[in-house]
């Protein structure tokens, strides 16, 4: 029987599914595919490229200072000094693929083929609206892109609408998987798992001094979770991981995501 496991975005939070894998090793439980999403979608990588769970950690944490320095806040305080801006959003996304870039080559992995298991990537396409999967699946579907730079995959997956600008790629302009497919269960059972754990992020809401920027965000992830519920609909097991009220780029709470128990 092959187990799949679809990783949700969620900004730091994504530190909580390398927990998950270590309690799933812990009990003898192997993953045999792996479809993830935004910040889901590099612990994917990091794991299928042969990483423990020790070296994803402390990998996760320097991607998660990638991220940071891409947030709202950080980029108000520092446009004008280093002259980032860009019109479609306040970072390229580039250093994400550099990184992942680094870390398949010191693997000596750079393309999906090169995968030590099934893996899918969900982004989606600004021009046309659909989601697009970049994947080493033997399947053929129209929307699977194959034979990808995983580097470039996560990038697309990563890009966060308004935080970076779409990424480029063959004539698509890629946004953060998680607009259509946040939780990618329905991707591991395509890819052939027989059961598929999905982990799902959720936290309180208050109704109290939210800011234009909080409200915004809350409208899309609204959003996202309707859509999200749908995907859940292919999976045989869901862990909902509540770790309280925290920003998606607050990495003070890594290690407390790591640790996170239900």
């Amino acid at each position: 029987m092959k187990i799949g496991l679809a990783l949700s975005g969620g900004g730091i939070k994504g530190a909580a599914h390398i927990g998950v894998i270590k309690a799933l090793e812990e009990n003898n439980i192997k993953i045999d595919i792996l479809a993830g999403t935004s910040s889901g979608s590099i612990v994917a990588v990091l794991y299928a490229m042969g990483y423990t769970i020790d070296e994803i950690f402390k990998l996760f944490k320097e991607f998660a200072k990638v991220l940071v320095d891409s947030s709202p806040m950080y980029f108000i305080m520092s446009a004008r000094k280093n002259k980032s801006f860009l019109p479609e959003g306040t970072r390229s996304g580039e250093n994400i693929e550099i990184a992942v870039r680094q870390v398949g080559d010191y693997k000596r992995i750079r393309n999906f083929k090169e995968l030590k298991m099934p893996v899918a990537i969900p982004a989606v396409d600004i021009k046309t609206g659909k989601e697009f999967v970049f994947t080493n699946s033997v399947k053929d579907k129209e929307n699977y892109i194959k034979e990808a730079d995983i580097s470039k995959a996560v990038r697309a997956s990563c890009s966060f609408p308004g935080i970076y600008a779409p990424c480029k790629y063959k004539g698509y302009k890629f946004l953060d998987g998680g607009v259509l497919n946040n939780i990618p269960a329905d991707e591991a059972k395509q890819l052939g798992a027989d059961k598929v754990i999905a982990i799902r992020f959720s936290e309180p809401v208050e109704d109290v001094n939210m800011s234009m920027y909080t409200i915004i965000l809350r409208a899309l992830n609204i959003m996202i979770d309707k859509i999200a519920d749908e995907k859940l609909k292919c999976s045989d097991y869901i862990l909902d991981l509540n770790m309280g009220k925290m920003g998606i780029l607050d990495i003070r709470k890594l290690d407390y995501c790591y640790e996170f128990r239900i």
